[in-house]
């Protein structure tokens, strides 16, 4: 049996990662406070700016949110795994102090149904059954991945055309300053969306593709110990019962056998036995002649008529 014997930390380390990337996006936006400040709060247009920064922040944490979740989920997976191949090694119940809800735990015992029912085991409906159940969780976060870059370009044509409407009062009228100000502030918020549109899109991509390569990962590692570990035992044990069931069915043609021989045993009875009854009938009836013989010469000897008798 050659499996992976050494501990894996995919998961774990994509989690540190983010903890990292985080901590230096956190100590970027303190090292950069006071630009950041004018940008995003002072030369802003109204509340528009506010909206839509917070919009995308705010779409941006529920799908890292979701991330999270999803690389713990499959962190302790990665764990529940690595106790599964331990268990195989020191040659103990493979499920034994693994989680039944576990992804490997479900797919051996998948394998140990469909053997207890004789069903043919058919390694890659398996395989693409677990891979469309997992990609199915990436639900959300594909939609964030898609629809982040979109808000900052929606923030760029809202400001650009608050920009256009200042531009706009000038060229009405020369003397109004307050349109200089409204494009300068249209433009202030066209930079600061699609800041926030980039940044959050670029964090949120790089995690989410991450995320993607784990479950490649996992269910490559799942299909592995599959292919090499559990399909070989479940195979060797097929072959056993059709062995036993070959077995079963020449032990059954040998009963049909000799059920024909004892058939044919009991017809040569039964014909037999009809002789000895045809012989008997014939015997009794020349018995019967016979007393009636006897009968006549004792009437004819002692001179007796039917009446004494």
């Amino acid at each position: 049996m050659n499996i992976e014997t050494t501990n894996h930390y995919y998961t774990r380390n994509i989690l540190l990662q983010i903890v990292v990337l985080g901590a230096i996006c956190i100590g970027v936006i303190v090292w950069q406070r006071p630009f950041l400040y004018e940008v995003y709060f002072n030369h802003q247009v109204g509340n528009v700016g506010l909206v839509i920064n917070g919009g995308i922040l705010l779409l941006f944490l529920a799908g890292l949110v979701r991330l999270v979740s999803l690389f713990f989920r499959y962190s302790r997976e990665e764990q529940m795994l690595n106790r599964f191949i331990l268990n195989i090694r020191q040659k103990v119940e493979p499920s034994q102090g693994v989680d039944t809800h576990s992804l490997i735990v479900q797919r051996y015992r998948t394998l140990l149904d469909l053997y207890n029912r004789r069903t043919q085991i058919n390694h890659n409906a398996l395989a693409a059954t677990l891979m469309a159940g997992e990609s199915s969780l990436n639900g959300f976060p594909r939609f964030v991945n898609s629809v982040l870059i979109l808000t900052g370009v929606f923030g760029t044509i809202v400001s650009l055309s608050i920009a256009l409407l200042g531009a706009s009062d000038m060229i009405s009228s020369i003397t109004e300053i307050s349109g200089l100000g409204t494009v300068i502030h249209g433009m202030s918020t066209a930079l600061s969306t699609t800041m926030t549109a980039i940044v959050t899109y670029l964090f949120f991509g790089y995690f989410y593709l991450r995320l993607t390569d784990t479950q490649t990962y996992l269910i490559s590692r799942i299909e592995d110990i599959t292919a090499t570990v559990l399909l070989p035992r479940f195979q060797i044990q097929q072959e056993t019962v059709v062995k036993d069931f070959s077995d079963v069915i020449r032990a059954a043609a040998a009963l049909v056998k000799k059920l024909d021989a004892s058939q044919q045993k009991y017809e040569e009875t039964a014909d037999r036995l009809a002789e000895v009854l045809d012989r008997y009938r014939d015997e009794m009836q020349r018995s019967g002649e016979s007393l009636e013989e006897i009968v006549k010469l004792l009437q004819a000897g002692f001179r007796l008529t039917e009446r004494d008798l």
